[in-house]
C-alpha cells in the first residue's frame, strides 16, 4: 500500500550507498526532495540519470552526495554547462560511468522485463564500448548474422520523481510522461512528490486513467509545493530561467557553489 508521508520522511527512505534514478529536467524532478536528501547529508549515492540530468545532478555532486553517476549527459541547457559535473570528472570526485540514451533505457527495460540484459545495436562501433566493459559485444543468435551489444538490467535501488497529483490511493498523474513509469517498473521502490493530493480516484475513467501512474509501482508519496523548482514543471509552471542562470554563474567556483546551495536549502524550508 503506497504511502503518504512528510516530504523529511520521503528522503529518509534514501539510504547512504543506494542507486538513486533521476528524470531528465523537463520530466518532473524532484528538487524540493533533493534538498531534503542534501539536508539529511546523504552520501554515497549511485545515481542514474535517465537518461540525461541537469542542476539536480549538478547539485548533488557538488554537495558531495555521490559516489559514482551514470549518465548520458549532465548540462544545464541554454544556462550552459554544468559546472560541479565538470570540476568534478576532473577532480575525479566520483565514478563516471558514461552511457547512452538507449543503453540506459534498454537496462531499464530489461530490469522491467525481468530478463539480465538487453540487446541493442546502435552503439556497435563507438567508443564507449572500451570504458563499459560490462557492455559486451557478441553474435546474434537469432536472425541476420550480426552484432549487438548486450546491456545488463538497470534495477535502481530508488526512482524518485515529482509530479502535479496523486490520489489518495497512491496513484500517481504522469500524463504523456512514460518515462516516469519505465523508471517506476525497473526501480525497486518509487518515491514520488507532487504538488496536491486529490480526492478523485484518477483510475476511475479510461480517459483519466491513461496517464496514471498506479499505486502499485509507487510505495511513497510526500506533497512539495512547487516541487521541482527551478525546474518546469509540465503545464504547471514554467523553469525559472533567471534562478537556473543564477546558479550556473555561482557554482563555477566552489565558494559560490556553498552560497548558492546555502540559499536554495533556505528557499526550500521557507516554501515548505
Amino acid at each position: 500500500m503506497t504511502e503518504i508521508v512528510a516530504l523529511e520522511a520521503l528522503a529518509a527512505r534514501v539510504a547512504p550507498g543506494q542507486s538513486l534514478a533521476i528524470p531528465v529536467d523537463s520530466s518532473g524532478v524532484a528538487m524540493a526532495a533533493t534538498a531534503a536528501l542534501l539536508e539529511a547529508g546523504i552520501r554515497d549515492l549511485r545515481l542514474i540519470c535517465v537518461p540525461i540530468s541537469g542542476l539536480q545532478a549538478d547539485l548533488l555532486i557538488g554537495a558531495g552526495a555521490i559516489a559514482s553517476l551514470e549518465t548520458s549527459a549532465v548540462s544545464l541547457g541554454e544556462a550552459g554547462g554544468a559546472p560541479r559535473f565538470t570540476a568534478g570528472v576532473k577532480s575525479g570526485a566520483f565514478t563516471l560511468r558514461d552511457s547512452t540514451c538507449p543503453a540506459i533505457y534498454a537496462g531499464l527495460l530489461a530490469a522491467q522485463k525481468g530478463v539480465p540484459f538487453m540487446p541493442i545495436a546502435g552503439i556497435i562501433g563507438s567508443d564507449l564500448l572500451g570504458v563499459r566493459p560490462d557492455w559486451q559485444v557478441i553474435d546474434s543468435p537469432v536472425g541476420e548474422a550480426r552484432k549487438v551489444v548486450v546491456v545488463p538490467a538497470i534495477s535502481p535501488d530508488v526512482a524518485l520523481f515529482h509530479a502535479p497529483e496523486a490520489d489518495r490511493a497512491g496513484n500517481v498523474r504522469i500524463g504523456r510522461h512514460r518515462e516516469l513509469a519505465n523508471l517506476a517498473y525497473a526501480a525497486k521502490r518509487t518515491l514520488v512528490t507532487v504538488e496536491r493530493i486529490v480526492d478523485r480516484n484518477l483510475l476511475e475513467s479510461e480517459d483519466s486513467a491513461a496517464g496514471v501512474l498506479p499505486s502499485l509501482y509507487v510505495d511513497a508519496i510526500a506533497i512539495a509545493a512547487r516541487g521541482a523548482w527551478p525546474l518546469a514543471l509540465w503545464d504547471e509552471y514554467p523553469a525559472d530561467e533567471a534562478e537556473i542562470a543564477r546558479y550556473a554563474a555561482m557554482a563555477r567556483s566552489e565558494e559560490g557553489f556553498r552560497a548558492y546551495l546555502s540559499t536554495f536549502l533556505s528557499h526550500r524550508k521557507q516554501v515548505a
